[in-house]
């Protein structure tokens, strides 16, 4: 099981940018496929990014192309969400979570093993 912390929401104006880290407790962390999700009110979890454990598949929701962008770093158990060009209907909780034994960038939300509490990113207009 791992442990998964998120960073760095806040509330933020529209065009601005946050950057969100997720610092991962496993210290096999480079076999784990991570993703970051979000939902808001009344709506059901979505996929935002999604990575694999080398970088080298990365998998983004159409919504966010261009405008966020995943990454890891594996020495220090972290994967990070960068995100520009916020719009208010990116206003979610977003979460992190870590996928086990997945060698590409897992997407669907029941590929997923452990998940984190959720930080809050507020857009406003």
């Amino acid at each position: 099981q791992v442990q998964l912390v998120e960073s760095g929401g806040g509330l933020v104006q529209a065009g601005g940018s946050l950057r969100l880290p997720c610092a991962a407790s496993a210290r096999t962390f480079s076999r784990y496929a991570m993703g970051w999700f979000r939902q808001a009110p009344g709506k059901e979890r979505e996929i935002v990014a999604t990575i694999n454990w080398s970088s080298t598949n990365i998998r983004y929701a159409d919504s966010v192309k261009g405008r966020f962008t995943i990454s890891r770093d594996n020495a220090k158990n972290t994967v990070y969400l960068q995100m520009n060009s916020l719009k208010p209907e990116d206003t979610a909780r977003y979460y992190c979570a870590a996928a086990a034994q997945i060698w590409y960038a897992a997407y669907r939300v029941d590929e997923y093993d452990d998940w984190g509490q959720g930080i809050q990113v507020t857009v406003s207009s």
